[in-house]
């Protein structure tokens, strides 16, 4: 009979950068150390430590093992050097190693502290390939406020590709340097640019998370967009399902009208929105039809209520949605999303 008290196996992997000794940064993998007495008294089983999981050095040059674990005696998480010397520890009672946090830099450690971030697969192998809707749809259709559902609601990941090219230009380096020229010129940012941005974000988030369910918010906009997915991803990789949000010029019109009295956005005006809507038309349009013709794309009227709209796109992420996720209550979140509470009022 198996001992279902067993816990599950430490999957987990550790990195460690930037401390003040090279020793100790580098990659820490789920411990292989056979059962023993902690210093509590504890009996450890494999890949864990104190009834937490611990992880051994990659290199398995450490002279201790585990060489990061948890002491249930200093109720603290501890680093060791490689000849077994403590060196970083951060004092709390995580489930996890801390990685919101600056460790203290114990007695055979040296300042800087290091920097601890979580990884769900082995860095070291490729990442888990991301599972992608396309989401499109003409200005003012409801793109952002379902993707913000989904991922509120329902824990997928909402990506805006304006959003990746304005955090890769506040970061800095060459190639936000290049994103600064190109715009600065009034050029669009290439393809290759923005689609690897799209990939690093999606392999960032699935490594650290675990989540790989993403929805890419105005994404591809032309076919030369899609031909920029094809060069990253490769043409043999079959393309995402595609969610269109349809809805009529007029009812668009009004909305983004109406939102114009509260974002201010200049934008958001008569001459704009027809300038904006000619340009959908004109480049997205024709990617809707490719999609359409692969049997990719799903059409979704939202020009309905909204909560007829989510209940629409729950639906079709429904197969890699988390059941538990799917049968929650609404979040606070969801229902101002959804118009059933209004939004809080500003402190003035």
């Amino acid at each position: 009979m198996s001992d279902t008290s067993a816990p599950e196996p430490n999957t987990f992997f550790v990195e460690v950068s930037g401390a003040g000794l090279p020793e100790v940064d580098g990659l820490f993998v789920p411990s292989t150390a056979p059962p023993a007495k902690s210093e509590s008294g504890t009996i450890s089983t494999r890949g864990y430590w104190n009834g937490r999981m611990a992880w051994d050095r990659a290199d398995g040059k450490s002279a201790r093992s585990p060489a990061l674990s948890y002491s249930n005696t200093y109720k603290s998480w501890r680093i060791c050097r490689l000849d077994g010397h403590l060196a970083y520890d951060a004092t709390c009672d995580d489930v996890m190693p801390p990685t919101d946090r600056p460790w203290h830099v114990y007695k055979k450690g040296v300042a800087p502290a290091p920097k601890v971030v979580l990884h769900h697969y082995d860095p070291r192998l490729p990442c888990p390939p991301p599972n992608v809707v396309f989401v499109l749809g003409g200005p003012g259709a409801g793109k952002g406020t379902m993707c913000e559902l989904a991922e509120s609601q329902l824990g997928w990941t909402h990506l805006s590709t304006g959003e990746l090219i304005r955090a890769k230009q506040a970061k800095g380096g060459p190639t936000a340097k290049v994103i600064d020229d190109l715009l600065a010129d009034g050029k669009l940012v290439p393809n290759e640019i923005v689609v690897t941005l799209l990939q690093d974000a999606m392999e960032t988030i699935t490594r650290t998370t675990g989540k790989n369910n993403f929805l890419l918010d105005g994404f591809p906009r032309s076919l030369n967009n899609l031909e920029g997915w094809y060069e990253v991803f490769g043409r043999e990789t079959d393309l995402p399902k595609m969610l269109y949000f349809e809805c009529p010029y007029e009812v668009l019109e009004q909305r983004i009208l109406g939102r114009a009295k509260y974002t201010g956005r200049s934008d958001d005006n008569l001459e704009s929105i027809k300038l904006r809507f000619d340009t959908f038309k004109a480049e997205t349009l024709p990617t809707v039809e490719l999609f359409r013709g692969m049997n990719k794309c799903v059409d979704v009227d939202t020009s309905l209520q909204r909560q007829a709209v989510y209940d629409l796109v729950a639906h079709q992420l429904s197969q890699f949605t988390d059941k538990e996720l799917s049968a929650r209550p609404l979040t606070e979140r969801a229902e101002i999303l959804l118009g059933l509470r209004p939004f809080p009022k500003k402190r003035i």
